[in-house]
């Protein structure tokens, strides 16, 4: 394997300044009591940074202070001082993410000898290493290869593979599975000796199914363990003296399950490996999310008795692992560890943000070109859109701002079910208007005017950044899933007039519409459900006429609904979607598969289709309030009698619904 040649582990990369908003550096406890055999090293870790160079939130258009290398960079000069050694390491998932990688891929493109900007921001910071995440293929690999041929330091991939052999050692892999760093380390008097650090790297194996489009038939990906178990011998023949396992995947179970996608623990368990960066899930460790985790020992940072870390994501933190090395002879080995990640900000009690450390100026100006073209790329058009997308009637109508949402998740959904399983079964997609007035005021709707649509557009069509999920329900878990959101609706007395329509209790985001099937909404019944989800009055039903391309949804039929990770996993406690009905969980933001769904469309038709709306009552009539702007989409909105009826409070505008 190519090997790098030998130069000190102390301060590369170090930028003069950095530290500024820092606190006072501090020396660790292994670089003050390493004895003239033994050294400290501090291996510093990056994971998950989208692209997240600028401390700059591209789809709402402003600056922010809880992401971005540049802030990141800070702490590291100050990791740096701290240590007589350090190695800097990215973990992955670099290339994909935010607006900047969108404009490099889809506009500027990459030609080989182009420099990638998050390349050119790790190079400046000076990094020893990196391996790839499954969103390096996301724009295919022809754009990953010339990205990271402008990386100034290894990028190593162990189980993506051209070509198999008999065994992970016969593999043609895409890029080299491994690298050995020959440095020089400084002990505790001093004295500096060649060290061997061995660098592996791994992607989850699921995504030959998440890029199926672009890997198909180019490359392969195995189990990361078994990848492992076969690679790591090697690189102890050829003298490492310390492997560290770049994991591009998340801590869960503690049992090998061949192809598992979050395969830390298992991994952990390799003989040879010493120490092991995580990512992948967007979580911290060490951490309380990991209380209780089977092999997973959060006080003291280790990961079946292997230091780990994973260093949140977009910069969040920098993960940090400390060893205390001891010489045996000419080798060394691992006497005692530590594990952290620190945080670039400080979230308040009240939810406020203070930032813990300032950018690095050498870091912007090395993405300051790139950054200012993608401010100009995410305020011009990258598609269109042929109707307004606006939410003024998101709780009374079929709507557009909710159907675009809805089409998209069900476009990539199709997409990820080809060749699984559950691959013929009818796809539903159901979404939620996010901006629909409330305590928000009258202003706070969603807008976009038929013609040009920009990505900064998509944060008013989805203001969170979830990630995508499916799960397979019956039609009777479909039924209660609607049943679940009609309770956003007050009870109606049939023959009464102008009776008040929303339940303000009920947040608008757990108004469900799901698309693909066509219902009514018999207001005249209780609700089943109550605001919190809890069951009010059982056997309530307000869903009736519930069909599937005309016919009646038989209860027992299966269907797959595409929903994001807070839905699927029990947010608003929805019956179906409790968090043991997941059968795909991609690592796509809902957001970015609109912005995907948008370019490859270049025209999209998101006029809503009235598959609800609310059963018919004679003489009865009621009232809600929306934004004033309202009033210019009233011949747009299908399935609903609709009529101005006057003023609302607090600058609300009120309608009438002849039901």
């Amino acid at each position: 394997m190519p090997q790098d040649n030998s130069y000190p582990l102390t301060r590369r990369g170090f930028l003069a300044g950095a530290v500024s908003g820092t606190s006072l550096i501090a020396l660790h406890p292994f670089s003050a009591r390493a004895a003239s055999n033994q050294a400290h090293l501090r291996i510093m870790e990056t994971t998950d940074l989208h692209v997240h160079v600028f401390p700059y939130d591209y789809y709402s258009d402003k600056p922010v202070d809880t992401v971005g290398l540049a802030r990141t960079a800070a702490i590291i000069e100050a990791i740096r001082a701290e240590a007589t050694n350090a190695l800097l390491i990215d973990n992955g998932d670099f290339l994909q993410g935010n607006p900047m990688g969108d404009y490099i891929a889809y506009e500027r493109g990459m030609k080989d000898g182009d420099m990638h900007p998050v390349i050119q921001a790790m190079n400046t910071l000076g990094f020893d290493g990196s391996t790839l995440g499954n969103h390096e293929f996301n724009y295919g690999l022809d754009f990953l290869l010339k990205s990271v041929a402008g990386a100034n330091f290894p990028v190593v991939s162990a189980n993506v593979v051209k070509k198999l052999g008999a065994s992970p050692r016969e593999d043609e892999t895409l890029l080299r599975p491994y690298v050995i760093l020959d440095r020089m380390v400084t002990d505790g008097a001093g004295q500096s000796h060649p060290i061997r650090v061995g660098l592996i790297g791994f992607a989850p194996p699921q995504i030959m199914n998440w890029d199926r489009k672009h890997l198909e038939g180019n490359v392969n990906a195995r189990d990361i363990v078994a990848t492992a178990e076969a690679w790591v011998p090697q690189m102890l023949e050829e003298g490492c003296d310390l492997i560290v396992a770049l994991n591009h995947s998340g801590i869960a179970g503690a049992e090998h399950v061949d192809g598992m996608e979050n395969a830390a623990v298992p991994l952990a368990r390799v003989t040879g490996i010493d120490a092991i960066l995580t990512g992948h899930s967007h979580l911290v460790f060490p951490s309380p999310t990991f209380d209780g985790f089977a092999e997973v020992d959060v006080a003291a940072g280790t990961i079946s008795g292997k230091p780990g870390v994973m260093g949140g994501f977009w910069g969040s933190h920098l993960g940090l692992i400390d060893l205390l090395l001891e010489r045996d002879g000419n080798a060394w080995r691992v006497i005692g560890s530590t594990s952290e990640a620190r945080p670039i900000y400080q979230r308040g009690e009240d939810r406020s943000i203070t930032p813990l450390v300032d950018s690095v100026e050498t870091v912007l100006a090395s993405v300051s070109k790139e950054h200012d073209e993608t401010l100009d790329y995410i305020r011009r058009a990258v598609g269109k859109t042929s109707a307004p997308l606006h939410s003024y009637f998101a709780l009374v109508a079929d709507d557009p701002s909710v159907q675009i949402v809805s089409i998209a998740q069900g476009w990539y959904i199709a997409e990820m079910m080809k060749g699984t399983p559950y691959e013929g079964l009818p796809i539903l997609s159901a979404a939620a208007p996010f901006k629909a007035g409330g305590r928000g005021g009258p202003d706070y709707y969603t807008d976009v005017p038929a013609g040009d649509v920009a990505i900064k557009n998509v944060a008013d069509l989805y203001l969170y950044p979830n990630t995508i999920r499916a799960v397979k329900v019956t039609g009777a878990q479909v039924r209660d899933w609607l049943e679940r959101s009609a309770g956003i609706f007050n009870q109606i007395t049939p023959g009464g007039a102008d009776q008040v329509l929303i339940n303000p209790d009920f947040p608008s985001y757990n108004f469900d519409v799901i698309d693909g099937v066509s219902y009514q909404i018999d207001l005249s019944q209780p609700s089943r459900y109550g605001p919190k989800g809890e069951d009010l009055n059982p056997g309530a039903n307000r869903i009736v006429n519930l069909t599937l391309g005309g016919q009646p949804v038989d209860p027992a039929a299966e269907f797959i609904v595409a929903t994001n990770n807070y839905r699927a996993g029990g947010g608003g406690d929805f019956p179906g979607a409790k968090g043991d009905t997941i059968v795909f969980e991609g690592p796509d933001t809902n957001r970015d598969i609109i912005v995907r769904y948008i370019h490859e469309q270049g025209t999209i038709n998101p006029s809503a289709d009235a598959n609800w709306r609310f059963a018919p009552m004679p003489g009865t009539s009621v009232l809600f309030d929306t934004g004033p702007r309202a009033a210019g989409y009233i011949g747009d909105v299908k399935g609903v009698a609709i009529e101005a009826a006057g003023d609302g409070p607090d600058g609300f505008a009120r309608f009438r619904i002849t039901l």
